[in-house]
């Protein structure tokens, strides 16, 4: 309280790109949801297992999405703005201009999906290393992860994309570079996903041992050299044409980016149970297990030192909560299962039908 009234609201925006759509949120200082919009993103499926998406399609449905939350709103009352995202591989060349990654060339589709399994021979070969750096993702690498894309890549689309690409980005870290032209990296999604160590650094021996010494060779340059905590606010905050685009005001910060799974996970983590009478009040947050249910489903937990268990991704420290290890475990698609079931019931046309009529006739209501 100032002179007897209440000081104004502080609202805070959050962009989250998941498999099929973005979303945007804004909160109040206190947390509580004031807005929320949502919009499909594209997906391509050229062959089996090769899934990709544009990352400026995904850019333009940020914008959309962003404009409706903050429409109405004193814009001055704006103070941060962050980004979450699936761990997708975005590549760009040396102007920032997309690449394709894929046999046709088509360069709009620069964006490997979290989902892909196109690198199966890849993965196969870099876990047959036994490299060190494995152990900290259960002893053996996800065709999900970037670095079976990024020897894909080079071995499959030399010309027209890996000679050609000077930035690769996890979708994270390509949204918050699009807001700020900062090319600095997260540390959460370079610790799960590219095999970065917040204590070590990039393992020189690792990339040479698998054929990507070329990153070696530039210092990393292409892959992330400078790299920050989750969080951080990264550089002079919104830059003038991001702005315009999302229909936000220039400067306002911007953090270093998440994981989609990891910005939940750190919210369950994080989240204050004082007085519900949960089990957990009064615990340690080592005590406590997040559960993420998106397209996949996702079990995350901390602890204060690191935990090695075959078969589960992790020990990553300060990828999600700084000074702590993160493991996480689950099933991929296990949410698309579920809709797929959903969707192939005798029943679905007519329920859909009933849900698109109700959901119409609320809106017009208000």
């Amino acid at each position: 309280m100032f002179g007897g009234e209440q000081e104004p609201d502080n609202y805070y925006v959050g962009i989250d790109v998941g498999t099929g759509s973005v979303r945007a949120a804004v909160v109040d200082q206190r947390g509580v949801l004031v807005a929320y919009s949502e919009q499909p993103i594209k997906k391509w499926e050229p062959q089996f297992n090769h899934h990709e998406q544009s990352s400026e399609d995904i850019w333009a449905a940020c914008c959309v999405v962003t404009k409706k939350v903050v429409q109405g709103m004193d814009l001055s009352r704006i103070r941060g703005l962050g980004f979450d995202a699936t761990c997708s591989l975005v590549v760009l060349d040396k102007q920032f201009r997309p690449l394709p990654v894929n046999h046709e060339g088509d360069s709009r589709r620069n964006v490997i999906m979290w989902l892909d399994h196109r690198a199966v021979s890849q993965v196969h070969r870099i876990n047959e290393t036994k490299h060190s750096v494995l152990q900290y993702v259960g002893g053996v690498m996800s065709v999900e992860m970037q670095a079976p894309k990024l020897l894909w890549l080079k071995e499959n689309l030399k010309e027209t994309c890996w000679d050609k690409a000077r930035h690769f980005f996890d979708l994270p870290d390509f949204l918050s570079w699009k807001a700020t032209g900062v090319i600095a990296r997260s540390l959460c999604s370079l610790v799960c996903k590219w095999t970065y160590s917040a204590e070590k650094g990039w393992d020189d021996s690792f990339w040479k041992l698998i054929g990507l010494e070329d990153f070696v060779a530039d210092n990393y340059s292409k892959i992330g050299n400078q790299v920050l905590p989750p969080g951080a606010s990264l550089g002079s905050g919104l830059t003038p044409e991001a702005a315009k685009d999302l229909g936000l005001p220039t400067g306002i910060a911007v953090a270093a980016s998440l994981i989609d799974a990891h910005a939940g996970g750190l919210g369950v983590i994080g989240a204050d149970v004082r007085g519900n009478g949960l089990i957990c009040e009064g615990q340690p947050v080592t005590s406590r297990l997040a559960i993420i249910c998106g397209t996949s489903s996702c079990h995350m937990g901390i602890s204060k030192d690191p935990i090695f268990v075959p078969g589960i991704w992790g020990p990553y420290f300060s990828a999600m909560v700084p000074g702590f290890w993160l493991n996480e475990g689950g099933q991929s698609v296990t949410g698309k299962l579920i809709d797929h079931m959903v969707q192939g019931h005798a029943a679905f046309p007519e329920l859909q039908a009933k849900a698109t009529a109700r959901t119409w006739n609320n809106s017009v209501s208000e």
